[in-house]
């Protein structure tokens, strides 16, 4: 498998379904923690930081992770709140 068909792989495995994808722990932590950003807000604390922490990052990239994980937050909010229909020039792909 060339290099770009193992990384095609790799990101159709992610979009499938992240928590059987070959992940390295910290990103499996960086998932776990942008799903409960953005499906349970109102559910952190500060160990979820410090999860975050024990996988070697230091406050500076969670914070990086936090403000890219709000961002798409928030845009999907606007583009489904306003009927924003993806652009035909896009091809979907198989899940």
């Amino acid at each position: 498998m060339t290099d770009a068909a193992q990384a095609d792989a790799f990101v159709h495995a992610v979009a499938r379904d992240w928590r059987t994808a070959p992940l390295t722990p910290v990103d499996r932590a960086l998932c776990e923690f942008a799903a409960k950003l953005t499906h349970h807000p109102h559910d952190m604390t500060p160990a979820d930081l410090d999860a975050l922490r024990a996988h070697g990052l230091d406050d500076r990239a969670i914070h990086d992770a936090v403000q890219v994980i709000a961002y798409f937050n928030y845009i999907n909010r606007v583009a489904d709140a306003l009927g924003v229909e993806s652009e035909d020039f896009i091809k979907p792909w198989g899940m």
